[in-house]
């Protein structure tokens, strides 16, 4: 059997499919909890790899995708394609590509060093070109093409899954995640932006929160004063889950009694036998499409009062005792508001108001799972759309496209090549960031909606309103991964990366009591380990402070090789 990979390199975590290249049969998937890089956002991956350098990341990158390449049960020797997707920023750090030109925003910043565009075209390269997977003797990588340098081959992805290229209405593509990328239409001409959301939209940075996965709360409604909890089951459909009381989790009543579940043996073959179970499932966390719910829905319930939580304790309490902060009531605040900054932004780089925005397509995991009214409802979807389409992972499917046929790449490059596109660089964008300043103001300082709207009129900018209708949604997909394959869905809670040094002080421990994520250990020799994708770089650094300049030096880290 030809064996090949599909894969997604998102911001919060990666993707990952085994298919048959004879048949395309999709095999088996395989989903990460996180990003092997320090940090929780794209910032902090640029500024990792900047700061230590592309080796060490890129090191990072493919120890990860080795990882996960061992967990979908592929050999190195069977290998014959792989194929990845994501953002520049992820794609050029796997293949070691310097990002240089993506770490710099000003064009004369860049003219003074001397810093070039990188070719980021559709290509097709043995994978022992690439630093550390000359593991697999037998395989071809296969890159998509960026649509300009900065606008990568997810935003493409996004643009041609969503239809954009058809449509002759104004419309707007929005792929949400920790760096949501975006795309406007008006008239025939593109107008892309990104903007580092942060991982607040996937289920990070928020205390019980994470990425979508198995038995995670996805939704919640209130119902009569009480809460009901939506969970996620083993094979990602969503399903009733308990309804408890919100200022004491306690249960009000029971969720369904029937569900798909993992059986707890497997059989012969390896396989994971999926049953039917009963009695409520136990939520572990929730994931970013409920972090949305909560907001809506307890704003809407007057129980969120931004930025407050109007509790006896200003906690909310979910299913299984799982508790919402007022630190991620703000913590999803700035992720949506620089949502609704970037659509602003575009509207205002196409001279057009935000009302006239007729249609939104929404992508990723989260743009998947997500009450699209909901989203709707505060601000995520620009407020006078007519029609919601929810159309899943687009990245991982044009990754499976591409590793499937060569013709499907080479089509790419040239549906890239004559997209006329104009690039917002929210960065050094003045209207995303008069927008943006104001978005703060709202979800964590209280400043009313009427405000927001006045102080966008007094700086000249398209106006926001409250939308006044629900809109139709169209939900293309159930899933943001369709098809799992026969052998199902793995989900590794834990990438598997390490960085590594050796110091001479392991009696202290400074650096491992001050970690607020417990990535440090230190062994009797004096042998630092950190995981890396625990690790919350440059957000942190605590362990850097907290010792001596001279014994605990990031300069000094190493990747921790793995095979495959």
């Amino acid at each position: 059997m030809k064996l090949g990979v599909a894969i997604d390199i998102g911001t919060s975590g990666i993707r990952a499919q085994k298919i048959d290249l004879e048949s395309g049969d999709i095999q088996k998937t395989v989903i990460t909890l996180r990003n092997p890089l320090p940090g929780a956002n794209v910032m902090d991956h640029l500024d990792f790899a900047i700061t230590y350098g592309l080796d060490l990341a890129q090191g990072l990158h493919v120890n990860a995708v080795k990882h996960v390449i061992d967990t979908l049960g592929v050999k190195p020797e069977e290998l014959q394609r792989m194929a990845i997707c994501g953002n520049p920023i992820q794609l050029s750090i796997f293949q070691g590509i310097p990002i240089d030109d993506l770490a710099y925003a000003g064009e004369r910043k860049k003219e003074k060093l001397n810093i070039k565009d990188q070719d980021r075209r559709a290509r097709i390269v043995d994978c022992a070109e690439i630093k550390g997977l000359e593991v697999y003797p037998n395989a071809k990588l296969v890159v998509p093409p960026a649509i300009r340098h900065e606008v990568g081959a997810d935003a493409l992805a996004l643009i041609i899954k969503s239809g954009f290229l058809d449509t002759k209405e104004t419309a707007i593509a929005t792929d949400y995640g920790t760096n949501a990328e975006m795309a406007l239409i008006h008239e025939g001409t593109i107008y892309t932006g990104s903007a580092a959301a942060g991982p607040a939209l996937e289920g990070q940075q928020i205390k019980y929160g994470k990425l979508a996965s198995p038995f995670v709360i996805s939704d919640v409604e209130f119902e009569n004063g009480n809460m009901r909890n939506y969970v996620l089951d083993a094979e990602m459909n969503t399903v009733k889950g308990a309804l408890t009381d919100p200022k004491s989790g306690d249960v009000v009543a029971e969720g369904a009694s029937m569900w798909r579940c993992a059986a707890p043996a497997r059989l012969p073959n390896g396989e994971q036998e999926m049953t039917t179970c009963e009695g409520t499932i136990k939520a572990t966390g929730i994931t970013g499409t409920g972090v949305i719910a909560i907001i809506e829905a307890g704003m809407k319930n007057g129980i969120i009062q931004l930025p407050k939580i109007n509790t006896p304790d200003n906690i909310l309490y979910l299913q299984n005792k799982i508790k919402f902060f007022e630190k991620d009531v703000s913590s999803a605040g700035l992720a949506m508001g620089a949502i609704r900054a970037g659509h602003l932004a575009l509207c205002n780089a196409a001279g057009i108001e935000v009302a006239d925005v007729n249609r939104a397509y929404m992508s990723g995991a989260a743009g998947t799972y997500m009450d699209a009214v909901k989203a709707h409802q505060v601000g995520m979807v620009p407020f006078n759309v007519d029609e919601v389409v929810q159309i899943g992972n687009t990245s991982l499917i044009v990754a499976r496209e591409i590793l499937l046929s060569e013709e499907r790449l080479w089509e790419l490059q040239e549906i890239a090549s004559r997209i006329v596109s104009n690039h917002v660089m929210f960065a050094t964008d003045p209207a995303f960031k008069e927008a943006y300043i104001q978005e703060i103001s709202y979800w964590t300082e209280g400043m009313p909606f009427k405000m927001l709207k006045k102080f966008l009129k007094k700086k000249g900018l398209p106006q926001i309103d409250i939308p006044e209708k629900v809109t139709k949604v169209n939900k293309v997909v159930e899933k943001d991964i369709p098809v799992l394959g026969d052998e199902g869905l793995q989900v590794l809670e834990r990438v598997g990366t390490f960085l590594t040094m050796k110091v001479d002080c392991p009696e202290c421990e400074k650096c491992i009591k001050v970690c607020p994520n417990d990535a440090i250990t230190i062994d009797a020799e004096g042998v630092v380990m950190i995981s890396s994708d625990l690790c919350d770089g440059a957000n942190c650094k605590r362990c850097i402070n907290a010792c001596p300049k001279d014994k605990f030096k990031w300069e000094n880290l190493t990747v921790l090789e793995q095979s495959a």
